[in-house]
């Protein structure tokens, strides 16, 4: 079955800045948690984002806004960012540190769009290319309820950590996956194409069974065949993916109960590790997880799989402690 998003780590090197890659399968998107250094992504890849969730714009965790704006200059784009409360200043500090007069020799339109993530609600605010990236109004975006982004195939949820300051944590959850089936395609006299893209979104749209669902000439038709039946002939529902992304927070009672109600029961979680539990103190004058917590944390989430990252270079000679101490906690070995 083809996973309908493949996440990564941009670096690969788990004491690099956190950024997480989530393309979408079969379409030129894709989200991505945190935005450290992108050097590592193809301008390609960064150019598909379309949504970024950043936990709180520390350098390690923003600086790579830069090539994102870079890339995208000179195309038609629409960049949703989202993060805790005073983000919106830090995008509008970024933009006005660059001269933007030359912006009359774009045609095309960019905006960026940052919306802040607070208990006291969520607030937006649009920069314009046309505009030089002057601000427009900060505008509410209505009540914090957990949920930043709903589409018909997935949603994007937060919860809001401390780190001394506030610290967005995510969950990605795709609400069921359609597979197809390639020899039932075959059967009808079908072919793949473009036309499933739209059978998926009827699908997430919850049209009506009955709906005529239209297959073009150049996929097998024409014909028109209910929604339903097609569904029933062709795919094949399963649960959807889902994961978690967790990183700078202090391990603390209110912290583990948001972490574990946002990552409950998910594929993946994703989450800092940044001390050995025998350095416990240090993390926590830091304000960060050890490897023993982060691995208790997924546990206690049911999560099925564990990735760890943003070691402190005090272990850059054995990040395999960190690696151990944390599967360890997860298996429920320690």
């Amino acid at each position: 079955m083809r996973p309908s998003f493949s996440p990564r780590q941009v670096s690969e090197n788990p004491f690099g800045d956190p950024a997480l890659f989530v393309p979408f399968s079969l379409e030129r998107r894709a989200l991505l948690f945190d935005c450290g250094r992108l050097d590592a992504l193809f301008p390609r890849d960064v150019l598909k984002v379309s949504h970024v969730f950043v936990s709180h714009a520390h350098m390690d965790h923003f600086m790579g806004f830069d090539r994102l704006i870079h890339l995208a200059l000179g195309r038609e784009k629409d960049l949703f960012l989202y993060g805790p409360e005073g983000f919106i200043e830090n995008v509008r500090g970024k933009l006005s540190g660059y001269l933007w007069n030359l912006v009359h020799r774009f045609e095309n339109r960019f905006t960026v769009t940052a919306c802040e993530v607070s208990e006291k609600g969520l607030l937006r605010r649009c920069f314009a290319l046309s505009d030089a990236f002057r601000p427009g109004p900060v505008e509410p975006a209505g009540q914090f309820s957990g949920l930043l982004l709903s589409e018909p195939a997935f949603s994007v949820s937060a919860a809001i950590l401390d780190h001394g300051a506030p610290s967005l944590a995510f969950a990605l959850r795709e609400r069921f996956h359609v597979n197809i089936k390639a020899a039932a395609l075959q059967s009808l006299g079908l072919a793949p194409g473009p036309w499933l893209a739209r059978f998926k979104a009827a699908l997430f749209e919850d049209r009506d069974p009955l709906f005529p669902f239209e297959i073009g000439p150049d996929e097998g038709g024409p014909r028109s065949l209910p929604l339903g039946e097609l569904a029933r002939r062709i795919a094949r529902i399963s649960p959807g993916q889902s994961l978690a992304y967790v990183t700078d927070a202090v391990f603390s009672p209110e912290n583990e109960r948001k972490i574990l109600a946002l990552a409950r029961d998910v594929d993946h979680l994703y989450i800092e590790a940044a001390f050995l539990d025998s350095d416990r103190h240090q993390a926590r004058e830091k304000l960060h997880l050890t490897a023993a917590q982060a691995g208790r944390l997924a546990r206690k989430a049911k999560a099925r799989d564990l990735t760890v990252f943003h070691f402190s270079p005090r272990y850059s000679d054995a990040p395999h402690l960190l690696h151990q101490e944390a599967l360890r906690a997860f298996r429920g070995e320690t």
